[in-house]
């Protein structure tokens, strides 16, 4: 197999990381799915250089816990037929027509 020729920066460049993988804690195995192109991922690389892929796989995620907690409130009012304010106030008028205070 081969790897990338860079040199590692935790060695002032002077060596290749190719050549210290097999003692670098930071060489590591990636399987996924690349975020650009959609292709399977399969490979050894340096952690420092997923960083920015792992970052935007993170906020990719959370825009989705995002919109489905939202997707979620959405549901949550329209059970409730209102929003929380209207929803309250209704209970509110309830209640002083029930117990009359």
């Amino acid at each position: 197999m081969s790897y990338p020729d860079y040199t590692c920066p935790y060695t002032g460049h002077k060596k290749e990381c190719s050549k210290l993988r097999d003692r670098c804690p930071k060489w590591l195995h990636f399987i996924g799915t690349d975020p650009n192109t959609g292709q399977p991922v399969d490979t050894f690389d340096c952690a420092d250089r997923w960083i920015v892929r792992m970052q935007m796989d993170i906020v990719k995620e959370v825009r989705q816990g995002a919109a489905a907690t939202e997707s979620f409130r959405n549901v949550i009012l329209e059970l409730n037929k209102g929003t929380p304010a209207e929803v309250i106030e209704e209970r509110a008028i309830a209640r002083i027509a029930r117990d009359g205070s």
